[in-house]
Parts: C-alpha cells; structure tokens; sequence
C-alpha cells in the first residue's frame, strides 16, 4: 500500500482531511450526537445506546478522543466522555471556510 504523502499537502488541507475522517464512520457521528443530546456519557452507556460491541465503541472513543473532538475523565471503574467544545468550534471553522468555497458562474466549461 502506497504512503499518503501528507507532507505535500498544506496545514489546513490536512487538518480539513482529519476531521472528514473522524466524520466518516457513522458510528462516531452517532457518538458525537449522543454526547451532545446528553451531555455527557459513559462508555457502557454508548454501547446500549448504538448497540455496537464494547471494544468497537472504545476504538472509536479512542479515535475521536485522538483528534480531541472529546475529551474523557476516569470515575471509578469508568470512564465519562463529553464534547470538547473548543476542539469542536474550531473544527466547524475549518469545515466552514472549506464549504464557503464556492464556484463562481462560467460557461459550462466540462
């Protein structure tokens, strides 16, 4: 399998890349909007409410929690999961700009 050669890529080309794939698994976009709807969670809780296997949910907990989209604290025996609101208003910022871009109106040129 070829390397991505992200290094050829700008900041912001990259940055607008990681967040499309953290956004690309409909598992974690369910996590995300049952993290919003409730505000917080536990872990065994997620697995109830998506009915995905409990290491399937954590490697996506870990996924997100990599980009920093969540954040986490250890309670006892279990971990509580929210929303990282600053990691969350940047990214929308960065998706915005990237969706603003707009094709100004030619000719059909294709």
């Amino acid at each position: 399998m070829g390397l991505a050669k992200t290094e050829i890529f700008s900041d912001q080309q990259n940055e607008i890349a990681i967040f499309a794939k953290a956004l690309g698994h409909p598992a974690r976009v369910a996590i995300l909007q049952h993290l919003f709807k409730i505000n917080t969670c536990v872990c065994g809780d997620l697995v109830n409410e998506i009915g995905l296997a409990q290491p399937t949910i954590s490697q996506h907990l870990k996924e997100l929690k990599l980009l920093g989209l969540i954040k986490g604290s250890v309670e006892g025996t279990s971990v509580c999961y929210c929303i990282n609101t600053e990691k969350w208003l940047e990214m929308k910022e960065v998706i915005k700009q990237f969706l603003n871009l707009d094709i100004t109106k030619q000719e059909d040129c294709c």
